[in-house]
C-alpha cells in the first residue's frame, strides 16, 4: 500500500523552481500496513518508491527507468539510502517510545526532506523536518548548522548539537547531492515535468441558495491560482478556496466557491471566476451567468408531473386488478357456506 502525498507550491514571477522532496515513515503497531515506506517526488511527480517489504528502490515513470539505465549510480544511492532509512529511523522510533514510556499502541516517527532548485537563477534550498505521532518533533536550519526543537523534542535529542558529523553530512545532503539527482530528474522528464494541460472550467450549484462553485479539473501542473473578482477586482470576503488535488490521470483539480447569498441577480455580471496556469500567458476567465451553471437540481417549471401521475394511476388499476382476481378465484374455488347441521361437531370428537 503506497503513501500520496501532494504538495502545492506557487512560482515566483519570472523564474520557475524544481523541487525534490523525500517522506518517509517508520510506524509501529500498524499490522496491514509496512513498518517502512519512502516516496520520492519531483514537481508535484511521484517518482520512486520502496518499503521494508521489497526492500528495493521502485521507479514509478517510464522516464525515470530510462534515467537509472543511464546513471545506475542513481538507483544504488536509493537503493541504499532506504535501507539506512530504515535503519536510523527504527532506532530513533524504538528510542522515542521509551523515552516517553510508551509499550504499545500506534507510533509514527517521520522524516520530510528535499532541495528547491531555481532553473535560472541557480539558487539551491534544502530542508529536513522530522515529526512523531502527527506532531512536529525537530527541524534543521541550515543557515546556523543547528537543529530547531519543540518542547516535545528537547529532553530527547539535545546531544544532537554536538554530533557535528551528522550535521555536516546531512547539510552536504541537501545542498550538493539532492540538487545533483533533482538536475538529473528534470533533465530527463522534462517533456513530461514541463507539459503544460489546460484545464475544463465549469460553474457547478447545488441548490439555489448554494454557493457557486468555479470548478478547474484535468490542469498540469499543480501550480494553478484561482479566483472571483468583482468589477475587475480580486475577491477575498465571501470566497472559499479549495486546495489543489490530484486526479487518477496524473492531472490536478481545484476549486473556489462564491457566497452568492447577497448578490442580486442583476449584479451577476459584474463577477467572474479566473484561473492562472503556471507557464501559460492566457488567463481563463468564466463570468458569473445563471445559464452557464450546471447542477443536478430539476426546476419546478421542468418537473415532470404529468409522468407521476401516470405510475400512480397505473399503480392503482394495478392494485384493482389484484384485487378483482383474488375476489373471482375466491368465489370460483368450489367451496361452498357450510349447512347449520354440518357445522355440529362430529360426535367422535365429544366422546373424547
Amino acid at each position: 500500500m503506497e503513501l500520496i502525498f501532494l504538495l502545492v507550491f506557487f512560482p515566483v514571477a519570472h523564474s520557475v523552481k524544481h523541487s525534490l522532496k523525500y517522506f518517509l515513515t517508520e510506524s509501529s503497531g500498524l499490522q496491514t500496513f509496512p513498518e517502512f515506506v519512502a516516496v520520492s517526488i519531483v514537481d508535484g511527480v511521484r517518482v520512486g518508491y520502496c518499503d521494508s517489504n521489497n526492500k528495493k528502490a521502485e521507479p514509478r515513470q517510464a522516464w525515470v527507468r530510462e534515467l537509472i539505465e543511464d546513471s545506475p549510480e542513481l538507483m544504488q544511492w536509493h537503493i541504499q539510502a532506504c535501507i539506512d532509512a530504515h535503519q536510523d529511523l527504527k532506532a530513533l522510533r524504538e528510542d522515542l517510545k521509551l523515552h516517553f514510556n510508551q509499550t504499545g499502541g500506534v507510533h509514527i516517527f517521520q522524516e520530510m526532506s528535499g532541495c528547491e532548485w531555481d532553473d535560472e537563477t541557480g539558487k539551491v534550498s534544502g530542508y529536513q523536518e522530522f515529526g512523531y505521532d502527527g506532531e512536529d518533533f525537530v527541524s534543521l536550519d541550515l543557515k546556523t548548522q543547528t537543529w530547531v526543537y519543540t518542547k516535545h523534542s528537547t529532553s530527547f535529542i539535545e546531544g544532537w548539537e554536538r554530533d557535528k558529523a551528522r550535521l555536516e553530512y546531512n547539510s552536504n545532503v541537501l545542498i550538493n547531492i539532492y540538487p545533483k539527482w533533482l538536475k538529473k530528474f528534470v533533465n530527463y522528464g522534462r517533456s513530461s515535468l514541463l507539459r503544460t494541460d489546460r484545464p475544463s472550467v465549469s460553474l457547478l450549484q447545488k441548490t439555489p441558495s448554494s454557493p457557486v462553485s468555479c470548478h478547474a479539473t484535468g490542469f498540469y501542473p499543480d501550480r494553478a491560482m484561482m479566483f472571483w473578482r468583482k468589477d475587475g477586482e480580486e475577491l477575498d470576503e465571501d470566497v472559499d478556496r479549495g486546495e489543489i488535488l490530484p486526479n487518477h490521470d496524473g492531472t490536478f483539480q481545484m476549486r473556489a466557491d462564491l457566497n452568492i447569498s447577497s448578490v442580486s441577480p442583476e449584479d451577476w455580471r459584474r463577477y467572474d471566476c479566473v484561473f492562472q496556469l503556471s507557464g501559460v500567458k492566457e488567463d481563463i476567465i468564466t463570468k458569473l451567468d445563471q445559464a452557464e451553471i450546471r447542477t443536478n437540481r430539476v426546476p419546478p417549471s421542468e418537473f415532470p408531473a404529468a409522468a407521476v401521475i401516470g405510475v400512480v394511476v397505473g399503480l392503482l388499476l394495478l392494485l384493482l386488478c389484484i384485487s378483482g382476481l383474488f375476489i373471482w378465484r375466491r368465489n370460483n374455488n368450489g367451496f361452498r357456506p357450510a349447512n347449520t347441521s354440518d357445522s355440529s361437531p362430529p360426535d367422535a370428537f365429544l366422546s373424547q
